[in-house]
């Protein structure tokens, strides 16, 4: 059974950082791209980042530039680092893997 574990939410005031952490089992993790979801309230899901299994990453416009994600094949682990924040950032963080596995989310809030 796969499973996505996601941490390192929590509360950072506008202009912080913050680095967000997935660990996945139960798959073959350096096979396939893993993503960075985010939905704040009363929005839909958007799509935030993703990183290939070689390693090329796309990021969605609003967090380009601001957001890093990486993973660490050997610690089955997708990481997002998240510089400058702003409050538009405040949402329910998700990873997921490249099939139909999503991980419980985590919250982050960006404060003025």
């Amino acid at each position: 059974q796969v499973r996505l574990v996601e941490s390192g939410g929590g509360l950072v005031q506008a202009g912080g950082s913050l680095k967000l952490s997935c660990v996945v089992s139960g798959s073959f993790f350096s096979g396939g791209p893993m993503s960075w979801y985010r939905q704040a309230p009363g929005k839909e899901r958007e799509w935030v980042a993703r990183i290939w299994s070689g390693g090329t990453t796309n990021y969605a416009d609003s967090v380009r530039g601001r957001f890093t994600i990486s993973r660490d094949n050997a610690k089955n682990t997708v990481y997002l680092q998240m510089n400058r924040c702003k409050s538009e950032d405040t949402a329910v963080y998700y990873c997921r893997d490249g099939s139909v596995n999503w991980g419980q989310g985590t919250q982050v809030t960006v404060s003025e």
